[in-house]
């Protein structure tokens, strides 16, 4: 047992150096491996198997609310970046360019695409002509590369993996729906998948998408209190039609822009479900979005029909769910330590006295409890321990998130909240970005958003300069 031990004690208690945790996390549940270059890694099967889970649910959900998939070259001109003047700016510090092709240097340079609305919006161009095309709701799963200063895996890399959705669309009433639709989802898919609270909202004119005319996003609360901006979506108005020619043709045989919408999350959130569900022991995944939700255990398998019946077992679980079987000649303490460090929801022990009582031993990765199952209709009693492991991850999240929400109105308090009380603070704000960029000159807290579910009481003043309140905002240290 003494391997065990030290493998589960290589991880840095999680309230003693929560960054160092994070870090320990992701490198012994062999989620990634570090490339030869800063901030591009290596994802290994457990790291890519949750990103695929992600992608097939997210997939399905993107796919029956009508988008199609599609997918743009990698290379973006410089002219065609240029074409968007707010959006160039907004990403330039981060784009990584192309000057060579072979030893020939390139008449003009190629950005390696930090984003793709300029693709989209140059193909747009083309194939919009009338109102009968739209909308037209396109999304892709690709790479993409921002040349991050500072990279944590998952949280921050130079290369990273996510969907982007762009649509087109004839009204602005149109696009808007699309805009707060693809939040609705993404809030289904975080709260329901990924076990994971959000708060929906509206960023700041300073924090929205560069380009855009509105962002919302969604914000979660990590286990040591700092956001995690989550996935967003962002309503462009006319602005990049205008740019790149999207006109089409309306009912009175007018020509009109279009308007458009993009939206996006990315491996990002596998960052999250480490930081919002993970302990000391490490992973721990949420069923929903596991890759592997059963781990079975053959206890003493050199025994005569311990392997026969851990066969028969598995081959009636994977009927329902995701299972491995680990036969191997490692010692079972070793394999107990290695399954709760990678998050497997569940682990079920089968030895020779489990199949004389027929039942086996399940034992719970959130909460480490021990439940004898019958082996007589087992799927239904795991289905049933699996659905109570998903709500308790939510419920956990939740408790701890609402513990740390604090509401202030006065600057001093609104300091010594940030100094003292890891979380979130809700204060009302004037809607003058000076008091923004003294809030975080300050403090280091953001803009997180501005709730669609908090109204501004009356006569509510700036939590910074006194005056009129315009909003309630959601402040907090983030990621």
């Amino acid at each position: 047992m003494g391997k065990e031990k030290k493998r589960v004690e290589s991880i840095t208690p999680r309230d003693e150096d929560f960054g160092r945790w994070y870090t320990d996390v992701v490198i012994q549940a062999a989620l990634v491996d570090y490339s030869s270059v800063k901030g591009c890694l290596i994802l290994r099967p457990n790291g890519w198997g949750i990103w695929e889970r992600i992608q097939h649910v997210l997939d399905g959900m993107l796919k029956a609310t009508s988008h199609q998939n599609v997918a743009m070259p990698m290379f973006i001109p410089e002219s065609l970046l240029e074409r968007e003047k707010d959006h160039v700016e907004g990403f330039a510090p981060e784009v990584a360019w192309v000057t060579h092709g072979g030893d020939e240097e390139l008449e003009e340079r190629l950005c390696v695409r930090p984003t793709s609305e300029t693709l989209f919006c140059e193909h747009y161009a083309k194939i919009v002509q009338s109102y009968r095309d739209l909308p037209i709701l396109y999304n892709q799963w690709v790479s993409v590369v921002r040349w991050e200063k500072s990279t944590r895996p998952f949280l921050r890399t130079r290369e990273f993996y996510w969907q982007e959705g762009h649509t087109v669309h004839a009204t602005e009433e149109d696009a808007m729906e699309e805009t707060l639709r693809m939040l609705d989802v993404y809030t289904d898919f975080c709260e329901n998948y990924l076990a994971m609270p959000v708060i929906r909202g509206q960023k700041t004119d300073k924090e929205k998408f560069a380009g855009a005319q509105k962002t919302y996003t969604i914000e979660a609360q990590m286990h040591d209190g700092k956001a995690l901006q989550s996935g967003t979506s962002h309503y462009f108005g006319d602005g990049f039609a205008r740019a790149f020619g999207i006109q089409y043709s309306d009912k009175n045989n007018e020509l009109q822009f279009a308007h458009q919408t993009s939206w996006g999350v990315s491996t990002r959130l596998i960052g999250a479900i480490i930081m919002v569900h993970g302990d000391d022991s490490g992973l721990v995944l949420p069923p929903k979005i596991a890759p592997t939700q059963i781990a079975l255990i053959p206890i003493a398998f050199h025994k005569e029909g311990v392997l026969d019946k851990a066969m028969e077992v598995k081959a009636q679980l994977e009927k329902d769910f995701t299972v491995l079987m680990d036969d191997s000649d490692k010692m079972p303490g070793w394999k107990f330590a290695q399954y709760e460090m990678e998050g497997i929801p569940l682990r079920l022990e089968l030895g020779p006295r489990d199949i004389e009582s027929g039942s086996c031993m399940a034992v719970r990765r959130d909460t480490g409890e021990k439940v004898s199952l019958k082996l007589e209709n087992l799927n239904a009693q795991v289905q049933e321990l699996l659905d109570a492991i998903q709500q308790n991850l939510y419920d956990r999240a939740l408790a701890l998130r609402n513990e740390r929400i604090y509401e202030v109105h006065d600057y001093e308090s609104f300091v010594e909240t940030v100094e003292n009380k890891p979380g979130f603070i809700l204060a009302p704000w004037c809607d003058d970005q000076a008091c923004e960029d003294k809030i975080k000159e300050d403090t280091g807290a953001t803009s997180r958003c501005i709730p669609f579910d908090k109204t501004l009481e009356e006569g509510a003043k700036c939590v910074c300069c006194g005056k009129e309140a315009k909003h309630m905002v959601y402040w907090g240290k983030a990621y």
